[in-house]
């Protein structure tokens, strides 16, 4: 019996001590893990005993729905009031598409959706959803509510992480958006009219849509609007990466940031606009791919803004009549490349102007975005394959993607610490050892980006600066940054550091 007793308390302490290096590892390295890999631990954890029906099997969504729902969020928005200006001409312009937006005298009102895809609070949703809101409030499926903070936004893309402070949430799991096939059931979750947890079904009917709604950066405006006006005319640098899925599952205004999923509940896109006359469903929906956000994701995790490795053309779509008709071939699919961007990667591979991007990755080039997504999904300094038509004959070229300087962009604004964090308008990432050498500071987080109409912003604070202290308390990380600012004395916020080029300020803001 005492043998007994000793082996059972043995067993006891051996599986107490795994327990323990297991939280110790994943508490140490759960920073450092992508979106993907917390999920796979995830879900290895929380297996459900039901069979999970294949992507194009029987059209029984019950399971899929009701594993999704409690991972999608409704999303609040609240902006400062304004006379007629931009927002008014958006919204003349796109009929309400992308939410609900109400003119009251005082602060206006918006609203949207949004997925938790990590336990511990991340959640995707669309750049157009957040962008320039003062405050944030998140409302989960069991009606609990949060303030969210911005981590990061891509204008580009149309995307945005967003996080609010709570563990143990429901998440979706990301699926893979290339296996998506047209003709698969899908189902779109949201928040349409503010009918919160709605769920509506149908299928897909195309994939690497573009639509021309993400437009080009042609001025600071347009970068800023990923929904300016996009002209053919005159060559430019494109930005903008469409690569839609398009559904005929019902997606209404408030249906931006929610879930497009398959039959499996996975995640396969993210919703994020409509193709309407008045600007309610009237047949197609469309959704950024997963696997392009899953990239996009990390970058703002990591590093506080997208990593984008550029190939540096400009180029004329061939699918479009018009365009081919104007350059004098009779190639009705392709990229023709108008121009190049001295130093590109494009330049320094050898590809030249008048040649015609035939296929990218030994994958056929339809049109832009068969080209734009694939390089969407890079880093500066991945190669990339391109094969091109040059005098009737096809050349390969290894192209490697340059990475273009930072440029300060985007938005947020008002008491709490989520409310003050967006008020800011900026993203940050801890410095490394080597910048700290550099600014010959102990402490610091580095501004990774900057959105228009945020503090960082209208005091000309830059990307690249480095940020030592808030109100005389040393800063080294985002918690850091919301300890102090969660217990402001008389409503003063006094931010010290270091611009880039190693001039020191102290800006001092009084918080109304």
């Amino acid at each position: 019996m005492k043998k007994f007793g000793l082996t059972l308390l043995t067993a006891f302490a051996g599986g107490a001590l795994a327990l323990g290096v297991y939280k110790f590892a994943e508490n140490k390295y759960d920073q450092g893990m992508s979106f993907e890999d917390k999920q796979k631990v995830y879900f290895a954890s929380n297996r459900s005993n039901a069979p999970m029906v294949s992507s194009a099997g029987a059209a029984d969504f019950t399971q899929a729905a009701a594993e999704v729902t409690p991972a999608v969020v409704y999303i609040r928005t609240t902006y400062a009031a304004k006379g007629s200006g931009n927002q008014d001409q958006f919204e003349q312009m796109f009929g309400q598409m992308f939410g609900q937006r109400m003119r009251p005298q005082g602060p206006q009102m918006a609203s949207g959706s949004g997925v938790i895809i990590s336990p511990d609070g991340y959640i995707v949703t669309n750049n157009h959803v957040v962008a320039k809101a003062e405050k944030i409030t998140i409302v989960t499926n069991d009606h609990r509510q949060f303030e969210a903070k911005v981590i990061g936004t891509d204008p580009n893309t149309d995307l945005a992480l967003i996080k609010i402070n709570a563990t143990n949430l429901p998440i979706v799991k990301l699926g893979n958006s290339d296996a998506v096939r047209v003709g698969e059931w899908v189902l779109a979750v949201g928040n349409p009219f503010k009918l919160t947890s709605t769920v509506t079904a149908g299928i897909v009917s195309a994939k690497g849509r573009s639509i021309n709604i993400i437009g080009k950066d042609d001025d600071d405006d347009q970068e800023q609007n990923p929904f300016g006006p996009v002209t053919q005319q005159t060559p430019t640098l494109r930005k903008g990466i469409e690569s839609f899925i398009q559904t005929d599952a019902a997606i209404n205004p408030g249906n931006s940031g929610g879930a497009l999923v398959n039959t499996a509940g996975e995640l396969i896109g993210i919703n994020a606009a409509i193709a309407s006359h008045t600007g309610s469903y009237e047949g197609y929906g469309f959704a950024i791919p997963v696997n392009l956000a899953k990239k996009v994701l990390n970058d703002i995790k990591k590093f506080g803004s997208v990593k984008r490795g550029y190939i540096g053309i400009s180029f004329a779509d061939l699918s479009d009549p018009e365009a081919a008709q104007g350059l004098k071939t009779d190639k009705t699919n392709g990229l023709y490349v108008n121009s190049l961007v001295e130093g590109g990667g494009a330049e320094k591979a050898g590809i030249q102007p008048g040649d015609i991007i035939t296929k990218v990755e030994g994958n056929t080039v339809y049109e832009s975005s068969d080209l734009q997504e694939r390089v969407a999904r890079l880093q500066p300094g991945d190669n990339i394959k391109i094969t091109v038509l040059r005098n009737g004959s096809e050349k390969n070229f290894d192209v490697t993607l340059k990475a273009e300087a930072p440029v300060a962009k985007s938005a947020a604004l008002s008491k709490s610490a989520s409310e003050l964090f967006n008020k800011l308008g900026a993203s940050f990432q801890p410095l490394t050892a080597a910048q700290k050498t550099k600014f010959h500071v102990n402490s610091g987080v580095l501004v990774t980006q900057v959105r228009a109409g945020g503090i960082f912003d209208d005091t000309e604070i830059p990307v690249g600066s480095v940020i030592t202290s808030i109100n005389k308390q040393p800063i080294n990380s985002v918690e850091d940054m919301d300890n102090v600012i969660t217990n402001l004395k008389n409503g003063r916020l006094i931010i010290t550091g270091y611009y880039p080029n190693g001039g020191s300020f102290s800006n001092v803001f009084e918080i109304q």
